[in-house]
C-alpha cells in the first residue's frame, strides 16, 4: 500500500516509517500518491492533515492524541483513531473495563516522558471511558519514562492492578500494520479504538 505518513521525522514516525516499509508497504510524499495516510504528528497539525486527506479521498490511521476526533464522526472515507496502538495496552484497558464490573473503586496513573503534550494522555481517557466514566486520572511527566499506565482497582480487602509498559515506540508498529491491513473493511466516518480490529 502506499501509504503518506505525516511526523516521518517525529519519535514515534522514525520507528514506523521503516517498519511501514519492512512490511512492504512503500511511503510516498503526498496524498496524490497515497492510498492511505498515516499522522502520527502534533494536536495542532492533525485536524488540518485529516481534512486534507479526506478532501483527497484518502482514508486515514490516526495516533496522534489531544485533539478532536469527533469532528470527523461523518467523514466520506475511513478515519481510524486510537489513542494507543500497541496491542498490550489495547488488551489492558479491555481488562480494566471487565474489572470495573466487579470492583467498586478505581484510579489511573498515567507516566509520560515530558515531551509528551497531553495531559491526561488520550489512552487514559479512553480507559477511563471504557471503565464507565468518572474514573480519576493521575499524570506522571517525567525524564526516563516512555508511555506507561497502571489501572489500580480496589474492593473490600483487595486491590488489582493492571499496568501496560511500553519500554519502546515499536510497540505501536504491529497496531498501525493491523489499521492499514483493515481500513479498506471499515465503513466512512469515524472509527476509535485498536480494540474495534481485534
Amino acid at each position: 500500500m502506499r501509504v503518506l505518513l505525516n511526523g516521518r521525522n517525529g519519535k514515534v514516525g522514525s520507528v514506523l516509517g521503516p517498519g511501514l516499509e519492512a512490511a512492504r508497504h512503500q511511503l510516498v510524499d503526498s496524498l496524490g500518491d497515497a492510498e492511505a495516510m498515516v499522522d502520527f504528528t502534533t494536536p495542532s497539525a492533525v485536524t488540518g492533515n485529516v481534512r486534507a486527506a479526506i478532501e483527497a479521498g484518502v482514508p486515514c490511521v490516526v495516533g496522534t492524541t489531544g485533539w478532536d476526533a469527533e469532528e470527523f464522526h461523518d467523514a466520506s472515507v475511513p478515519v481510524f483513531y486510537a489513542p494507543n496502538f500497541a496491542i498490550g495496552a489495547v488488551l489492558m484497558m479491555r481488562f480494566a473495563a471487565e474489572a470495573a464490573r466487579h470492583l467498586e473503586r478505581a484510579e489511573i496513573v498515567e507516566l509520560h516522558h515530558p515531551a509528551k503534550l497531553d495531559a491526561p494522555s488520550g489512552t487514559a481517557k479512553l480507559t477511563a471511558e471504557r471503565m464507565g466514566g468518572e474514573i480519576p486520572i493521575h499524570s506522571v511527566r517525567l525524564p526516563g519514562l516512555n508511555a506507561h499506565q497502571q489501572v489500580i482497582l480496589g474492593g473490600a480487602g483487595q486491590t488489582l492492578t493492571i499496568r501496560h509498559d511500553a519500554s519502546s515506540r515499536e510497540a505501536y508498529t504491529p497496531g498501525v500494520l493491523l489499521a492499514l491491513e483493515r481500513l479498506s473493511t471499515l465503513p466512512p466516518g469515524l472509527t476509535i479504538g485498536l480494540d474495534a480490529l481485534l
